[in-house]
């Protein structure tokens, strides 16, 4: 693909921005294309930020659908190669494409009990951790209230769009 630098990005008509940096969000291009209108980003940061003050006054509404269209961690997505490009390989850089059965048991009660609680998925940085990492945070966050782990969730989620826009420039170019 050819590089784009962040002067080429900020130039970028809305559908074409919302298409190239869409994906930075779970299944939530909305983000990117409301982002768009805050052009001209100087720089990595600078786009970061404006897309997570998008989801930051999004309402809770629209965050707890940003929350809901992130897939189970080992879940029916992962299991049917169903899942995103990015997804697959954020979940492979924490080995939870390399589990035993009993690891993958684990996970399901795990994901089970979570939306139990909060009616959302587990969120986690996987390209942060590893799958011990992973399974300790399940208890933990647990103990939390909804509306503390809706927070911890987006931060994850910020967490997530902060590596893939990482990834994204560059294989795309740094900025000039």
């Amino acid at each position: 693909m050819p590089s784009i630098t962040f002067s080429e990005l900020n130039e970028l008509s809305r559908p074409d921005f919302t298409r190239l940096v869409g994906p930075v969000f779970e299944q939530s291009p909305w983000v990117a294309e409301a982002t768009w209108a805050k052009r001209p980003f100087a720089g990595l940061e600078a786009l970061h930020s404006s897309l997570c003050e998008t989801v930051r006054s999004a309402g809770e509404a629209r965050q707890l659908q940003l929350i809901q269209a992130h897939p189970d961690l080992v879940g029916r997505a992962a299991r049917a190669g169903t899942l995103t490009v990015a997804s697959t390989r954020e979940q492979a850089s924490a080995g939870l494409d390399r589990l035993s059965a009993e690891d993958i048991a684990q996970f399901q009660q795990n994901n089970a009990a979570y939306r139990e609680k909060f009616g959302f998925p587990f969120i986690i940085c996987a390209r942060l951790n590893k799958k011990d990492a992973i399974l300790a945070a399940f208890p933990e966050r647990l103990r939390h209230s909804r509306a503390e782990e809706i927070q911890t969730a987006l931060a994850e989620i910020a967490r997530i769009a902060r590596l893939r826009l990482e990834d994204l420039v560059s294989e795309r170019g740094k900025a000039g």
